[in-house]
């Protein structure tokens, strides 16, 4: 009988990772804001992102957006965001719990402790530093959510996130005059965008 060739074997399409438990939704909050001094985006966007894998960069991004213009601190709305997309209402007060426990009992103490010794020259020298070290991670990951922008093959995205930066960074507009005008603007031209990609499928 003729050998017969068998068909090279398929690798199994790869699949997300499972949702995670209320406990190490509690687990990685806690760990973001005990982490993150000087704001906990750069670690939020590591741990959601890259180490744990529970959101990919565009979703992080798109949900970091809706977060911004909503009342209140940007990285709470995510935490409640995020628990709230895996595990329902419980999981948006377990992500919250998690973010702001923690801390909250720490500040209190380091409060207490700063009250009394503030005025030291070597806490301030310290202080100085790690001010420098924050800053440098957010502009750090700024970078970071920037790179999935540039693969806008029309190239506008780029240029309405280089528009919001010399808005606000360097001319010092008012914040909420500049979201008022660039954001409707960037909606009317993701829609044409999309309406104008729909229209070529259909006379493909």
């Amino acid at each position: 009988m003729p050998e017969t060739l068998s068909a090279p074997a398929l690798s199994p399409p790869a699949s997300s990772p499972p949702a995670p438990t209320l406990l190490e939704v509690f687990r990685a909050f806690a760990l973001i804001s005990l982490c993150g001094f000087g704001g906990v985006l750069a670690w939020s966007r590591r741990m959601l992102v890259e180490e744990r894998k529970w959101m990919t960069p565009e979703e992080f991004n798109d949900a970091y957006a809706l977060c911004q213009f909503l009342p209140g601190p940007n990285v709470v709305n995510l935490s409640v965001v995020f628990g709230r997309r895996i595990r329902g209402v419980i999981g948006a007060a377990v992500a919250l719990t998690g973010l702001i426990g923690p801390p909250f009992v720490i500040v209190s103490l380091i409060g207490l402790a700063y009250a009394r010794f503030g005025e030291l020259a070597p806490l301030q020298r310290t202080l100085v530093g790690v001010a420098a070290a924050a800053a440098g991670l957010v502009m750090g990951t700024c970078a970071k959510m920037a790179l999935p922008l540039l693969k806008d093959r029309f190239g506008v995205a780029p240029l309405i996130a280089l528009a919001t930066f010399a808005s606000v960074g360097v001319l010092r507009w008012p914040l909420h005059w500049v979201l008022a005008v660039l954001v409707p603007l960037s909606i009317a031209v993701a829609w044409t965008r999309q309406t104008w990609v729909r229209k070529s499928w259909v006379r493909r």
